[in-house]
């Protein structure tokens, strides 16, 4: 039996795509079959290890082009910087698995699940972007998401706070606003893309906060207490809103999580 650390080492320390990709959906096949082992077979190489691909060029937020939606290349940088959040978040899903052991089998079996639908995210997105004329990597893209796997590389609990918690829970709000802007447009493919990662990211942020409080409550942790305080201590700036209530509260969020979320927000 192959362990799963090992699919995790080849897809972090590989810049190939299609590799990536692939053994991706290998580790998931072998998952279903039953066929995969969660025993390490050796420590986890630093975080300051792993490999991206040369291209897209990453440039600061505030540094990226501005473009227009209802032009074809405004459209273009638009399924681009949703590529290069759905590259990144395979990288997160399977970082966190590979880097935080003696968990659960659970955990492990849920991040590679994660894992397999942020691939098949960023194949819908890449195949839109071909039919827009483009690929991945042609465009510059943004370079943040990666640093907070990095500020959290020694923290399971700030992991869980600061990228499903906060970075993919900001996702939760804004993609009905974007989803709506291309319907209003009539791209029934791009809505359809927006609707699936929407309903998958659901999953992804309830399944974090699910460990959150696991984890956090096995450590002796008052888990919205300890929540508030990792993003006081991790995240840069205060949390954007509006906030999506109804669906944040269907992935695990409590009311008082999202009372102290809009408070910080209006500070």
């Amino acid at each position: 039996m192959k362990s799963i650390f090992e699919f995790a080492e080849r897809c972090l320390f590989d810049a190939d795509i299609e590799r990536k990709l692939a053994f991706t959906f290998q580790a998931r096949q072998l998952l279903a079959e039953n066929r995969l082992s969660f025993t390490a077979p050796g420590e986890a190489l630093p975080i300051a290890a792993t490999v991206f691909p040369a291209k897209p060029e990453l440039l600061m937020p505030r540094d990226m082009p501005k473009r227009r939606l209802d032009t074809v290349e405004g459209k273009a940088a638009f399924f681009h910087a949703l590529a290069h959040i759905e590259f990144v978040a395979i990288y997160l899903a399977w970082d966190i698995l590979y880097r935080f052991r003696g968990l659960p089998d659970d955990f492990y079996r849920d991040w590679l699940l994660i894992a397999d639908e942020e691939a098949q995210h960023f194949q819908l997105i890449r195949n839109r972007l071909r039919q827009l004329g483009c690929d991945y990597g042609d465009l510059p893209a943004h370079g943040g998401l990666w640093s907070h796997a990095e500020d959290t590389a020694e923290d399971i609990l700030a992991r869980l706070a600061i990228v499903p918690r906060c970075m993919e829970a900001r996702g939760l709000d804004v993609t009905p606003g974007m989803r709506d802007k291309l319907a209003a447009m009539g791209d029934a493919d791009g809505v359809a893309i927006l609707e699936r990662i929407y309903t998958d990211e659901i999953g992804h942020v309830e399944r974090g906060s699910y460990w959150f409080k696991s984890l956090a409550r096995q450590r002796g942790l008052q888990p919205e207490q300890h929540y508030k305080d990792l993003i006081l201590g991790y995240y840069k700036g205060k949390p954007k809103g509006p906030f999506n209530r109804e669906v944040r509260i269907i992935a695990g969020f409590s009311d008082n999580e999202l009372d102290w979320l809009e408070e910080r927000a209006h500070e």
